[in-house]
């Protein structure tokens, strides 16, 4: 039998009569203490809980919480990460992220078990004439699901351990790029500057020149040298006027 949605409103209305000051405190606890990275613990809800599911049990619990009810000094912080919880199960792409890890987590208990049935062959038989029978009521125990949490738990810090190493070599690279597009803007502009100064001389080193050619390369005091002569012997380091022969 259904309920519509007047009959839930009276459920829930009178749900929340019934709950203490005290109550609503646990679950602000609670909602806090919940692993960051699994939006299935914030809500409280298995990881096979369907969208609607996800409503419900939202609606239920943000009630609960909501500051305006609970006075608890962090009951707003609390209904803020039920919210974002929320948020995350909806979406279809972050929903798919969170099962795949479901999955993966499933995937290496069912591989522990089955290393530990090859140990224990009264529940190997049992396994193997049950069809599998056996193995589906095993996952569903209170023993697997608990598991199942903490491998799940594993998984996704391994994952966003990753992520953020990831992002901690992104973040390197752009900043390496980024140097390196800062120098090259720095080197020319040095060489722009150079540019500049040496064409801001350029009269005067033709002024210069001209100068030069007009007079010639000048002495200690201005005058002008007269060429060197090289000496007849080559072990002598001085300059001797060649000497005349009669």
């Amino acid at each position: 039998m259904t309920t519509t949605a007047s009959e839930e409103d009276l459920l829930l209305k009178n749900f929340f009569a019934e709950v203490s000051e005290v109550e609503r405190d646990n679950e602000v606890v609670r909602i806090l203490a919940c692993f960051k990275l699994n939006a299935f613990e914030y809500l409280n809800i298995p990881f096979d809980s369907s969208p609607d599911d996800v409503k419900k049990q939202y609606r239920k619990l943000s009630l609960l919480v909501h500051p305006d009810k609970c006075k608890h000094p962090q009951a707003k912080e609390a209904f803020g990460a039920l919210a974002k919880a929320q948020q995350l199960l909806l979406d279809p792409q972050e929903r798919e992220y969170l099962l795949s890890q479901v999955n993966a987590a499933k995937e290496e208990l069912r591989a522990m078990r089955k290393k530990q049935l090859k140990k224990d062959n009264a529940s190997k038989i049992k396994s193997l004439v049950d069809e599998g029978k056996y193995e589906q009521e095993y996952e569903r125990s209170e023993e697997f699901q608990k598991q199942l949490k903490l491998k799940v738990r594993e998984l996704l810090t391994e994952q966003e351990w990753r992520r953020r190493k990831m992002q901690m070599r992104i973040s390197e690279e752009e900043g390496r790029l980024k140097k390196d597009e800062e120098d090259t803007k720095e080197m020319w502009k040095r060489k722009r500057e150079h540019e500049e100064q040496w064409e801001g001389t350029r009269e005067q080193r033709v002024s210069s020149w001209r100068d030069f050619m007009k007079t010639g390369k000048k002495g200690k005091k201005g005058e002008i040298r007269p060429p060197k002569l090289k000496t007849e012997d080559p072990n002598k380091s001085y300059v001797q006027r060649p000497v005349k022969r009669g």
